[in-house]
């Protein structure tokens, strides 16, 4: 799945969610509060990733930390498309300049 593809089918949860938190909440989380499920989630990867290295006994680690991963991406793909972030050309942006700094600090440039 492309970065573009996986973009719209967080969109597409993103809508249904806001769906069902009118309905038990009277209105959809807002920015701020996917903002903050998502410090939520980075939490609990970081949980799991001490799993990983062996720090916490995890029951289901690889499936649970499998499902951590795409929960964090798909908050990272809601927040950007309701930041209009081309998250595609910013990561692709960001990956150049992170290669650039390494290799000149490699002395590779």
């Amino acid at each position: 799945m492309r970065l573009t593809e996986a973009t719209e089918s967080a969109r597409q949860v993103r809508d249904l969610l806001a769906r069902l938190e009118t309905r038990r909440h009277g209105r959809p989380w807002n920015l701020a509060e996917i903002a903050l499920g998502f410090v939520g989630d980075v939490g609990d990867l970081a949980k799991l990733v001490q799993g990983a290295g062996g720090v916490r006994d995890i029951p289901d680690l690889s499936s649970r930390l499998s499902h951590e991963l795409a929960d964090c991406l798909w908050c990272v793909l809601v927040l950007a498309d309701q930041l209009d972030v081309d998250i595609e050309t910013a990561f692709t942006d960001t990956m150049r300049q992170l290669t650039e700094h390494a290799r000149s600090e490699l002395g590779e440039s």
